[in-house]
């Protein structure tokens, strides 16, 4: 369902540094790589996604260019936001937030934890790319989301794509749960 978005992340990431949290078995890091990176560091708390994610770099020969280290993503954005670490391209791809229609609030404060943290180890003019995929926290919320990281974050957002899932993942008018995935593209200044 990303496969677009992958390909749609390719033109902001040539010669930069990036971090690709919660990367799973390395999809973004991987196409970011391919496109011309400078460096990618993949991070997700699966020691097996992480094992599939450096056997796919080497696979595709990017094994110079990635690193992969299985981490817990919360406390690790943490950790490199006290630390001063900054990058150029930051991409947030979570697992599901909000299961059911009463974890949304507390779906949205992980959100934005997680935004605010990547929009503070972003370099500024930098790009932030953004995910969720949770069916109910919808569009609006999640831009509203962002904004209020951002304000947090004492850093400006500029929309450059607002995204949805690849169009082998039809939306069903009727059926309001298909249109699941949101991936904002942004400079964050």
């Amino acid at each position: 369902d990303q496969r677009d978005n992958r390909l749609a992340l390719r033109q902001y990431v040539k010669g930069k540094s990036v971090l690709d949290c919660f990367c799973h078995t390395g999809g973004f890091g991987l196409n970011a790589a391919a496109a011309g990176a400078k460096s990618v560091l993949g991070l997700d708390i699966s020691d097996r996604a992480i094992e599939q994610a450096i056997k796919s770099a080497g696979l595709n020969n990017l094994s110079g260019l990635c690193q992969f280290e299985s981490a817990d993503v919360l406390h690790t954005l943490k950790e490199r936001v006290e630390s001063g670490e900054k990058y150029e391209v930051v991409i947030l791809d979570p697992p599901a937030f909000a299961k059911n229609k009463k974890s949304i609030e507390s779906a949205l404060k992980g959100y934005k934890e997680i935004n605010l943290r990547a929009m503070k180890l972003l370099s500024p003019g930098g790009i932030l790319l953004s995910c969720s995929c949770s069916y109910h926290v919808d569009d609006e919320q999640f831009k509203v989301m962002l904004v209020d990281a951002a304000r947090d974050a004492n850093r400006t957002l500029k929309l450059l794509e607002f995204r949805h899932q690849s169009k082998d993942h039809p939306v069903l008018l009727a059926c309001r749960e298909t249109q699941y995935l949101k991936c904002a593209i942004m400079v964050v200044e």
